[in-house]
Parts: structure tokens; sequence; C-alpha cells
């Protein structure tokens, strides 16, 4: 598993992954209607702020995009998104998408990685943030529609570095 800096020419592999993520309405609170123009102006961050993929070979198997959580006095927490492949899960591609995040933001100054909105019935990605020492601060209950479980909670979780 490589993770590297997106490049254009991977924007077609990327937008098949974020679509079909955000489409299955299962983990991310985007509008599962939403258009290519606008995933893209969603997902490939602009600096500060960094977007990446994770490669099997030649092909992206997924995609992550870092940055500040908030500006101002707040641009000190960073925050990051990640999306995978349906058939490369449980291969280790969003836990080496989740490492370069947290060396990247580590790297850059930052005091910490928050992340805003884990559905809490997502549990690999529960599990996997745990892992890597991120703690559950706060869950909002059933602010989530799942298509399946219905209202689930959403974890803001945080890593302190």
């Amino acid at each position: 598993m490589r993770v590297r800096e997106f490049r254009a020419a991977d924007w077609p592999a990327v937008w098949a992954i974020v679509r079909d993520v955000v489409r299955a309405q299962e983990t991310f609170v985007y509008d599962p209607e939403m258009s290519e123009d606008d995933a893209r102006a969603v997902w490939i961050e602009r600096p500060p702020g960094l977007t990446v993929v994770a490669t099997e070979g030649d092909r992206v198997v997924g995609t992550a995009k870092m940055g500040p959580n908030r500006s101002g006095p707040g641009s000190h927490v960073s925050t990051a998104s990640f999306m995978v492949a349906a058939d490369a899960r449980g291969r280790g591609a969003g836990t080496a998408l989740c490492r370069f995040a947290i060396d990247w933001a580590r790297a850059g100054g930052y005091a910490g990685m928050q992340f805003n909105a884990v559905a809490e019935s997502n549990r690999p990605a529960v599990e996997l943030y745990q892992r890597l020492g991120f703690r559950i601060l706060g869950t909002v209950p059933r602010a989530f529609a799942h298509p399946a479980l219905g209202r689930v909670g959403l974890h803001l979780m945080y890593l302190e570095f």
C-alpha cells in the first residue's frame, strides 16, 4: 500500500470512490445527490490542506483529505477524511491513509487532529481511530440517518499530539 499526493489524473478513480461512498449514505454526511463538480470542490484540498490517494500497484483504492479543522483561532487543530473503495476494504488502505494524515499534521505543527462527525455505526473506522490513539469526546445522539439502521449517533473524536 502506497500513499501519495493526489494528481489531476487520479480524479476519475477518486470520483468513483467518493460517488460510491456518498451514495451508500452509510458513513458520510454529504448529499448523496452531489454532482461530480461539487464533489471535486469538496474533496480536493487547497494549501495548507492536502489530498492524497492510496494505491495498490497502479490502482487507486482509497483517498484522504486533510487540513485545518477551522480557520483563525482554531487553525492549530487539523482534521482529515478518508474513503476506501468497497472492494479494497480490510486490506490496510484506511490505516495507511490515517497514519499518513496524522504524520502530515504532526509534521505541520498542528496541536492535534479532530474528526467532527464519525458515524457510530462505522465500527471499522471508529476502531481504527481508537487504535491510533483517538478518543471519543462525545456523541450527538441520532444525528446521522443511516439507510439500514435508522438514526445513529455521530462521534466527535480527537487525538492530541
